[in-house]
């Protein structure tokens, strides 16, 4: 059977099926939304949809981010990320971020939108995410370093006003890899809201950049020395953030990025931005 990025065909499609589930969870916890719901009843609304359809455990608890959490404003510290009480109000720009499990097979997404109202803020950040879809894929694809495609991601979101939100998650990842692991007691359990079977995986990866040890072999894409390197095959859960240079809306996507030894792909073209973008006639950019 063909190797597709290490994964067959059947395993690719595993893990576009926790990848839907999980876009499932947050479109769901969206229309369930109302005004006074707190961030950290919104995550547990998507950690209660996913574990009752199966889900064994998350690589990262769900995120919900209300108001100017959504562009991390002032956010110095991992804990910032953990919902907090701040409540939901008409207008409010949200983002829903989880990462679940099921069967060994993991999906990481972000989910953006306005609360109950319209902001041209809000689409014109939709556009321009729309844009750097499409612009990270044709850079993979030509085989321009992981590095060099963040910093033209970088001017990309500058040229349309906004500035780079994804450069406060840790190691300043626009991505990160995503991957098959086996199923343990152990992955009810969690630390700092990750996993610990997947904080076991991603804390000698951290420790293999800050020593600068197996370069070109990073499971993190950032800006940093320890990404000036080709794409590596693989499949990479991409994160393009926004945030509004007042520090009120933040936008991202994420979703999966396959990368084999001849071909670069997103893995579902039916995801909910990619829909959203092609009602709005910017199919050109989106796809």
């Amino acid at each position: 059977m063909q190797q597709i990025a290490n994964f067959t065909q059947p395993e690719l499609e595993r893990f576009k099926q926790v990848q839907a589930l999980a876009y499932e969870a947050v479109q769901t916890v969206e229309q369930q939304l109302h005004e006074g719901i707190t961030e950290k009843q919104a995550a547990q609304m998507i950690a209660d949809y996913l574990e009752e359809r199966g889900v064994d455990s998350f690589f990262h608890k769900p995120f919900a981010w209300f108001g100017p959490r959504t562009a991390f404003t002032d956010f110095w510290s991992g804990f910032h990320f953990f919902p907090t009480d701040k409540k939901l109000t008409k207008g409010m720009p949200v983002i829903l971020d989880v990462a679940p499990t099921v069967g060994g097979y993991t999906a990481d997404i972000g989910y953006s939108f306005t609360f109950k109202g319209k902001s041209p803020v809000m689409d014109k950040m939709n556009e321009t995410l729309a844009v750097i879809r499409k612009h990270i894929l044709q850079e993979v694809k030509t085989g321009t370093d992981f590095a060099d495609i963040y910093r033209s991601v970088d001017d990309i979101i500058a040229e349309s006003g906004f500035r780079n939100a994804h450069q406060v998650y840790p190691r300043r990842v626009l991505g990160h890899r995503v991957t098959k692991t086996k199923t343990t007691f152990y992955d009810r359990f969690s630390f700092l809201g990750f996993s610990l079977r997947q904080t076991q995986w991603l804390l000698p990866e951290l420790g293999k950049a800050l020593t600068k040890r197996d370069r070109g072999q990073s499971a993190l894409w950032n800006d940093l020395p320890e990404s000036q390197h080709a794409p590596i095959p693989g499949t990479w859960a991409v994160e393009p953030h926004l945030a509004s240079m007042d520090g009120q809306i933040g936008a991202k996507f994420e979703e999966i990025l396959v990368i084999t030894e001849n071909d670069v792909y997103w893995l579902d073209d039916t995801v909910p931005h990619v829909l959203a973008s092609r009602g709005k006639g910017l199919t050109s950019v989106a796809a």
